[in-house]
């Protein structure tokens, strides 16, 4: 699935620093593929000690994990709503994202310049928050124009749509993004065709120095107390650590290294699972001795859907799957030893595909 997640904040955040710490992640079983589908987009792929136990149970010719989609956008500058810098670029790429990794410099340090003269983390992140309000402002109101003559006739629809992106705009011109806005099944789909900008899941990456990357710091707690009525989760990553990780070929050396610093594995392992979660996204299980295999599918997606992944026949000619959960399999340590116990179950079209399943598809085209 290609949903992407794209990373923004202001120039000299980290942006690029953590996204080249992405595309060296490795891992004890392999090292984790990264590849580039243009200059600023890498494949990446999402850790999961669950693939990795299932191959060592069936011990299969190949594994093939899932993988997320990363996008590294230029760095902002204010006035990027009226095309300063790089603005309308840079917009039009978080507007093809899913969703938004929002870098913030929450560290001191006089030998890296900061854009706007001090460091100051909830500015920075209210001088992106400003640009993209005043973007998704402009095609609200736009839409609002084209609507607005069709609801003083009369028309019904054309009232309801004008009345919810009245909503969004009052919002909006508060200083708030869409996404902290209660919103009813009718205001969503009033703006579902703007994919506006604010509207995005996000998540804080406060970029911090070694000294503060567990507990935090003031900036940190500021960031905290900015976004705490955005549903919004925060990680903590010190990307001059994370650079001196992934310069590191040798895991038992990366090993080494995090135990010195105190941590079990890289940050960057943290933002590429939370990154998955952000999507929305989880993932099911194939498992047979060719291949051991992670597939991605958004959450609730139900059971012909999921197999739709694999191939479209799958979905067309579904007759029912068979499934076990990953626990189960972990622990009785086979198919054959899940089958005796009772513990593969047999689900039809409506079943809601659980994280972690191991699923087998039968179907006629």
């Amino acid at each position: 699935m290609a949903l992407q997640c794209g990373i923004v904040g202001l120039p000299n955040v980290g942006k690029s620093t953590l996204f080249n710490c992405l595309s060296k992640a490795k891992a004890r079983s392999a090292n984790y593929p990264f590849c580039t589908i243009e200059p600023n987009i890498g494949v990446i792929t999402v850790p999961d000690e669950r693939i990795d136990r299932l191959a060592e149970l069936v011990n299969p010719e190949k594994v093939q994990p899932t993988t997320v989609e990363i996008v590294d956008i230029a760095g902002l500058v204010k006035g990027a709503s009226k095309g300063e810098g790089l603005g309308n670029k840079f917009l039009a790429n978080i507007r093809e994202t899913n969703a938004i990794i929002h870098v913030i410099r929450c560290f001191e340090d006089d030998n890296i310049i900061h854009v706007d003269g001090s460091v100051n983390p909830v500015r920075d992140k209210e001088t992106i928050d400003f640009e993209l309000q005043i973007k998704d402002l402009e095609v609200i109101e736009k839409k609002k124009e084209k609507h607005i003559k069709i609801a003083k006739s009369g028309n019904k629809d054309a009232q309801k749509i004008v009345a919810s992106l009245e909503k969004y705009i009052t919002h909006l011109e508060s200083g708030q993004s869409a996404r902290s806005l209660d919103v009813t099944e009718c205001d969503l789909e009033s703006v579902f065709d703007l994919q506006l900008l604010t509207a995005k899941p996000i998540l804080y990456v406060c970029n911090v120095d070694e000294s503060t990357m567990k507990y935090g710091n003031k900036h940190v707690d500021a960031v905290r107390e900015a976004v705490k009525d955005e549903d919004a989760e925060i990680l903590l990553i010190a990307t001059a650590i994370e650079s001196e990780i992934a310069e590191l070929e040798d895991f038992e050396e990366q090993q080494m290294f995090l135990e010195e610093m105190g941590l079990e594995k890289p940050g960057v392992h943290h933002l590429i699972k939370a990154t998955y979660r952000l999507l929305n996204l989880q993932t099911y299980f194939t498992a047979g001795v060719q291949e051991v295999r992670a597939w991605t599918i958004t959450k609730g997606m139900k059971a012909p859907q999921a197999a739709g992944v694999i191939h479209t026949d799958f979905e067309k000619g579904f007759i029912r799957a068979e499934v076990i959960s990953y626990n189960d399999f972990s622990t009785l340590e086979s198919e054959i030893s899940c089958k005796e116990a009772g513990k593969m179950k047999v689900q039809g079209k409506d079943y809601i595909v659980e994280d972690g399943d191991v699923m087998h598809f039968l179907f006629n085209v």
